[in-house]
């Protein structure tokens, strides 16, 4: 494998010996992959009880990954957390990922540190919109998947139909045939429940363990190769600074080793790790030493920033950067001039808010910050409305007082002078009753119909691309039965 030309600037391009890797199978780098509210983080909670993550008699709230306050508030995952279990002597690093594609920068970077993933679907509603979006991920990354239908305990259940039409899921994002066998297990997550039949449930996840061990592939790594890891994710520690998270991908990384940090530029700069640490059950545990193919946490490294390579300084050896979708929407924020400026924030300069602004951008990939000619107003772009709610509702929590515009779209510039905006894809499931109406709506706002099928029980099912610029469709109308696809694709005008 040839690295990128704006890593090579170092030397000669780095070739990569496929001959040196080998699989390391005691360990296992999953990911967890749904729509919203299909039981990601209830069946880790499953998953970590059963290991014997806590003890008999602790009482542990329910979605234990989910720390965050408006995680907990809005019931759904923000930021994607790893730990990890152990497993007939098999180390299994779990990542639990959001599944709302405004947090979709979560889940493009998480896939550079997984082998497999875990699809949940649930078993009454079946592939849902963001089904489709984190599926893309794995697949585009070449990841093999297994099929987790949940909630098969439901009245409505529609096992057969579930597995049908993810099957067909995976053909229409152009899975091999090597992703497209992909085995199926039946939980019932929040009773701790799997088997490979929906009416012949285990009373444990075992069924679910031993499909991860037996078809997930272990990490291939280069045990005596230059170390290489590339960073996927940042944390703080107020003890040892900036830890920089990721999987180590070749060579070993230990307490007081020199490092090298790489930048997407091609810019080196030399560092010293203080800290090497590995995840067991939900804890950072500091180890020594750790071999190639484990995530590790590695504290030192102050200027590391997400996407960067930290490699062996005599035989520095870059990985390829990590790429995320660009922004759709934007919004102003500026100092609060307000006649009641300064009765609920702490920080209220421009100053205060650059610096928050310009910190943000360390961990949240898919978050851009632009200064203005204005010294108090900055543009801030995400890729939804609600990737920049969120950020500024948590920022507002920490005590920042500022104002801010109404979101607008971002529109680009083709090469021709055309004008580009972004577009939803929108998927709508919706009573053959009701078709005439969403179509209505939808036909005022400029969308246009990609794909339309009637199923068996009267229910239509269309898809859709409409303009971001037109908001939406109103909840009202829908009532639920439909949900947009944040998209960077930009049709002309």
């Amino acid at each position: 494998m040839v690295y990128m030309d704006s890593l090579t600037r170092l030397g000669a391009p780095i070739v990569e010996d496929l001959s040196r890797l080998q699989p390391r199978p005691d360990i296992r780098n999953i990911a967890i992959i749904a729509h919203v509210d299909h039981g990601k983080t209830t069946l880790v909670d499953g998953m970590l009880r059963q290991t014997k993550v806590f003890r008999e008699n602790q009482q542990v709230q329910e979605r234990v990954m989910d720390s965050n306050d408006l995680e907990r508030e809005r019931g759904i995952t923000i930021l994607a957390k790893n730990t990890s279990v152990e497993y007939k002597g098999v180390t299994i690093n779990i990542v639990d990922t959001p599944g709302h594609a405004d947090f979709g920068g979560e889940v493009e970077r998480i896939m550079n540190m997984v082998d497999g993933v875990l699809l949940l679907v649930d078993a009454v509603e079946g592939p849902m919109p963001q089904t489709r979006f984190v599926l893309r991920q794995a697949l585009e990354k070449g990841l093999k998947a297994i099929v987790v239908v949940n909630k098969v305990d439901r009245p409505a259940a529609r096992n057969d139909y579930v597995v049908n039409a993810t099957f067909d899921l995976f053909i229409d994002l152009g899975a091999t045939e090597d992703q497209a066998e992909f085995p199926v297990v039946y939980t019932i997550a929040l009773d701790g429940r799997a088997g490979f039949d929906p009416d012949d449930l285990q009373p444990s996840l075992e069924p679910l363990f031993d499909s991860i061990l037996d078809y997930l592939p272990p990490p291939l790594v280069d045990p005596d190769g230059s170390t290489q890891l590339l960073v996927t994710t940042l944390e703080y520690s107020s003890y040892v600074g900036k830890i920089a998270i990721g999987r180590l991908r070749a060579g070993k990384i230990r307490q007081g080793q020199s490092i090298a940090r790489i930048d997407p530029e091609g810019r080196l700069e030399l560092a010293k790790v203080t800290q090497v640490y590995t995840f067991s059950n939900l804890q950072r545990v500091a180890q020594d030493v750790v071999d190639a193919g484990n995530i590790v946490a590695v504290a030192g490294v102050e200027s590391a920033g997400i996407g960067d390579t930290l490699t062996d300084p005599n035989d520095p050896r870059p990985l390829p950067p990590i790429l995320v979708e660009e922004p759709t929407v934007r919004m102003t924020f500026a100092v609060n001039d307000s006649p009641f400026a300064g009765r609920e924030g702490k920080f209220l300069t421009s100053r205060q808010i650059r610096a928050r602004l310009m910190n943000e951008l360390e961990r949240n990939v898919a978050l851009r910050v632009q200064e203005t000619d204005k010294a108090n107003e900055f543009v801030v772009s995400g890729r939804g409305e609600l990737h920049l709610a969120i950020f500024i509702e948590t920022i507002r929590r920490e005590g920042y007082e500022f104002a801010v515009s109404r979101p607008e779209v971002i529109y680009k510039e083709a090469p021709d002078g055309a004008l580009l905006e972004p577009v939803e894809q929108v998927f709508v499931e919706v009573a053959e009753q009701y078709l005439g109406s969403v179509q209505e709506m939808l036909g005022k706002r400029r969308s246009q119909m990609q794909n339309i099928h009637y199923g068996e029980d009267g229910t239509v099912y269309c898809t859709y691309l409409a303009p971001a610029r037109a908001a939406g469709v109103p909840d009202a109308l829908l009532d639920g039965h439909a949900a947009p696809v944040s998209s960077t694709r930009f049709p002309r005008v």
